[in-house]
C-alpha cells in the first residue's frame, strides 16, 4: 500500500472516528485533540501496519490506546501526594461535610425530578442508583435484564432533559 493510499483510507474514516472520539470524551475539542493524535500515530507507524488486515479497526485501537492512556496520565497528576507530618493536607480536604443552601436546593431539586419519573422507570433507576445490579432489579421486579437496562437508559435520559441546568 502507497503513502497516498494509507493517507486516503485513513482520512475517510474520519467521520467515524468522530463519533467514536466523542463517545469516549464527551466533549468536541477533545475528540478532534484525540483524532488528531490517532491520526499522528498512525502517520509514524503506518510501516507497522500489515496491509492485509483492516485498517479501520487498527486505528480504532491507536485511538482507544491513545484515550486509556491520556486518562491514566491525567489521573496521575491529579493525584495529591501529601508529605506533612500530620498529613494536614489530606484530613483538610475541600470537600467538607457542611451542607450550604446550595448544595440543599440542588439536592432537593434532583430527588424532586427522580421522584416525577414515571414508576417504571423510577424504581428501577433507583434501585441500581442504590447498587442493586442489572440482575437483581430483574428478579425482584419480574423483568427481563433487557427491561431494566432500557428503563434506567430511558430514565437517565428523561433526567437529563428535566436537569440541563446541572449539566456542565
Amino acid at each position: 500500500m502507497t503513502a497516498i493510499e494509507f493517507n486516503t483510507k485513513m482520512l475517510s474514516l474520519k467521520d467515524n472516528l468522530q463519533y467514536f472520539a466523542y463517545s469516549l470524551t464527551s466533549n468536541h475539542e477533545d475528540a478532534n485533540d484525540l483524532i488528531q493524535d490517532t491520526f499522528v500515530k498512525a502517520l509514524v507507524h503506518k510501516d507497522k501496519f500489515d496491509p492485509a488486515t483492516n485498517l479501520k479497526a487498527w486505528i480504532y485501537t491507536i485511538m482507544k490506546n491513545t484515550f486509556i492512556n491520556k486518562y491514566r496520565k491525567d489521573t496521575k497528576v491529579n493525584t495529591i501526594i501529601d508529605n506533612t507530618k500530620d498529613l494536614y493536607f489530606l484530613n483538610n480536604s475541600k470537600n467538607s461535610d457542611t451542607i450550604t443552601p446550595d448544595s440543599k436546593y440542588n439536592h432537593g431539586e434532583l430527588l424532586r425530578e427522580v421522584n416525577s419519573l414515571q414508576d417504571e422507570h423510577r424504581i428501577p433507576f433507583q434501585m441500581h442508583f442504590q447498587g442493586y445490579k442489572y440482575k437483581e432489579i430483574a428478579e425482584q421486579l419480574d423483568l427481563s435484564i433487557g427491561t431494566v437496562k432500557s428503563r434506567i437508559f430511558f430514565g437517565r435520559k428523561k433526567l437529563m432533559g428535566k436537569l440541563k441546568d446541572f449539566q456542565n
